[in-house]
């Protein structure tokens, strides 16, 4: 279901926009499609910093067994 909203947007950006509507596209589906992909990056972005976050926290124990790995293969 779409559903009528009132943007304000700056004259560059909407001149911008209306370069590409006159490519095919309306106002709408660009702006919707330019919301929709700041949404998936946002997203994408907070996830990365999670498990960023959880990769940091299990940092030195992983060193530590990567340092084990690698004097036993230096002792081959």
């Amino acid at each position: 279901m779409k559903v009528k909203a009132s943007i304000t947007l700056s004259s560059t950006t909407l001149r911008a926009v209306d370069r590409l509507a006159k490519k095919g596209l309306s106002r709408s589906a660009i702006i919707e499609a330019a919301v929709l992909e700041y949404l998936v990056r946002s997203e994408r972005a907070r996830r990365d910093a999670r498990d960023l976050e959880i990769i940091n926290a299990s940092a030195d124990d992983l060193n530590r067994a990567m340092e084990g790995v690698l004097a036993d293969q230096v002792d081959l």
